[in-house]
């Protein structure tokens, strides 16, 4: 049986290549592929190029094992349905709906253990913003936002604009966001942040969080040079918790003041693991559960700006190289 996979091949070069699939082994599902979200972060770091090649895509995710070097295949925002059952399979899976952490392609292999069931009342669209979602639920449980703290996300991105509904559902004492483009300010107040500023009004927010600043500030812009506005949001003894991936790029960071006499925490927030002290009572299995909970309330689908047949994907990478101001989410479609 064959696949359609979609390759970046260098920076801003992209292909469609025809590939074998086995048939599931012992222990695997094979799935159709229903849709796929496109990461505008990490994956639009590597069709830019701007990734370390010597990196892992991902030592945890299966299907992402590799180094970052093109060519490569690379996604982890899939929802499949079951299609064949490998040896020693329950029969019930077949027809199943799951969400994958796999790359973009068209059908694909993967083990029971290594996909999660969407629930009855999921569409595949919101599903398709698991990975997302969890995301956010671990940027808030690294946070540890408190009852009527000030807290500022940097970032309306998808991850930024997820973080944001989450903090809105906390008794915090303020909630502002900041983006750059006009869109995602937009949904940042229909998320629930009390408001959502341009970086560079940030002068008017200092006013508004008063003399003792913020208390926890989240950088999620993938811009490294946003950690000189986090540390000036952030009062003494304030958190910045960072969630954005900057791939090779770097910007000069200036700690020479507040943040040393302050004694400002940075700290790094990444979805592979869970914070150590947390792994008393928490594990990835309880993580997914509170994902899956969160989206289906908040229904991330409402995101989506753009949707392509995958043998549109390379358009699709386009629009949101070109063009970030019109686009949010980016979802792909495959035909049966």
């Amino acid at each position: 049986m064959k696949r359609a996979s979609l390759y970046f091949i260098g920076p801003q070069k992209m292909e469609f290549r025809e590939e074998e699939i086995p048939d599931p082994g012992k222990g695997e599902i094979q799935l159709r592929s229903l849709c796929s979200a496109i990461s505008a972060g990490t994956e639009m770091l590597i069709y830019s190029g701007k990734i370390p090649i010597e990196l892992e895509a991902d030592s945890a995710l299966p299907a992402l094992l590799g180094r970052l070097a093109f060519p490569l295949k690379y996604g982890y925002s899939m929802v499949g349905e079951v299609t064949r059952l490998g040896e020693a399979v329950e029969p019930d899976w077949k027809g199943r709906r799951v969400f994958a952490f796999n790359p973009h392609e068209t059908v694909f292999n993967a083990e029971v253990k290594d996909v999660q069931i969407l629930p009855y009342d999921c569409s595949d669209e919101d599903a398709a913003f698991l990975a997302n979602m969890e995301t956010a639920v671990n940027l808030v449980l690294d946070g540890r936002p408190l009852l009527g703290e000030k807290v500022v996300v940097l970032g309306q991105g998808v991850v930024g604009l997820l973080t944001t509904a989450l903090l809105a559902r906390h008794p915090l004492d303020q909630l502002f966001a900041a983006d750059g483009i006009e869109l995602r300010r937009d949904f940042s107040r229909r998320f629930g942040a009390q408001d959502s500023f341009a970086p560079e009004d940030s002068d008017h927010v200092k006013n508004l969080l008063g003399p003792r600043g913020a208390d926890l500030v989240y950088e999620l812009t993938g811009n490294p040079e946003a950690l000189n506005l986090a540390l000036a949001l952030v009062g003494e003894h304030g958190r910045i918790v960072v969630g954005s991936w900057y791939g090779t790029r770097q910007a000069p960071i200036y700690l020479g003041g507040h943040f040393h006499r302050g004694r400002v925490k940075i700290i790094s927030s990444q979805v592979s693991q869970i914070e150590p002290a947390l792994r008393g009572r928490w594990d990835k299995a309880r993580r997914f559960e509170a994902a899956w909970n969160v989206l289906r309330g908040i229904k991330p689908s409402q995101l989506i700006t753009h949707r392509f047949s995958f043998d549109k994907a390379v358009d699709a990478y386009k629009l949101l190289a070109a063009n970030p101001e019109k686009a949010l989410g980016v979802l792909l479609h495959y035909e049966k």
